[in-house]
């Protein structure tokens, strides 16, 4: 008999993941209770009450929301650790998963749902990679890719091309240079999107250089109380580009 390896979860529990991640969603700027109340016919007032745990959903509304965002149970569930990270320190082959850029940028652990594609590299490829991760990144899962669309591949061409797959290590998210004499490569967040840069930090702003010398500079201004290490997803470790 074949037991799934799965947390167990009350109905109550389940209430409370939904609406935690509501609120993820909203915070990083992929949703609103206006909208949500259009994609449901709720009305806003009734979802505001929910997401500041003043009541309670109904099955059927739970339902509704769950559709409404393309969620399932399943991605309400408690994180497990995940085969690619399990795989990724025993130089056995590892499993990456390809996410959307939202995914890689905002979310701790990869729900089943946002898996887009799995992206198989050797054994021992991951296994010697260093760490350099603030406090709260620790607790991330490792290991994500994200493809590059063609205009956010300009600025770093000939080094990324359109369509390429970058597989990014979220527990490296210091500035330090993992090479001495090698830039390191990072995904950024820049307003809700991500970017592949070359990255300094000076007087306050994170300098997003670009590889093509025809693609100008960005500076990303660092908000009170916020760390660089919050903007920059993480190091870029390895560039798969299509022939």
């Amino acid at each position: 008999m074949l037991v799934a390896n799965f947390p167990q979860m009350n109905f109550t529990q389940m209430h409370e993941r939904l609406r935690l991640e509501l609120l993820r969603r909203i915070q990083r700027g992929t949703l609103s209770v206006s909208l949500l109340a259009r994609q449901t016919g709720f009305g806003q007032a009734h979802l505001s009450n929910f997401l500041r745990s003043r009541r309670q959903l109904s099955l059927e509304a739970m339902d509704r929301i769950l559709a409404a965002q393309r969620l399932t149970v399943a991605d309400l569930l408690p994180a497990i650790q995940s085969v690619a990270s399990s795989l990724a320190t025993d130089g056995k082959p590892a499993s990456v998963p390809v996410v959307s850029h939202a995914v890689a940028l905002f979310e701790p652990f990869v729900r089943p749902s946002a898996v887009q594609s799995v992206l198989h590299l050797p054994g021992g490829v991951l296994q010697s990679v260093r760490t350099r991760a603030s406090h709260p990144r620790r607790a991330w899962e490792r290991f994500v890719a994200v493809r590059t669309a063609p205009a956010d591949a300009l600025p770093m061409d000939p080094v990324v091309k359109p369509e390429a797959i970058a597989l990014i290590d979220r527990h490296y998210n210091s500035l330090m240079p993992y090479r001495p004499d090698r830039p390191n490569i990072y995904a950024v967040r820049h307003g809700a999107h991500l970017i592949l840069r070359y990255v300094d930090f000076l007087a306050n702003r994170l300098v997003l250089r670009p590889h093509n010398i025809a693609s100008p500079v960005d500076l990303l201004e660092i908000d009170p109380g916020q760390t660089p290490a919050e903007l920059i997803a993480g190091r870029v470790i390895l560039i798969l580009n299509e022939l």
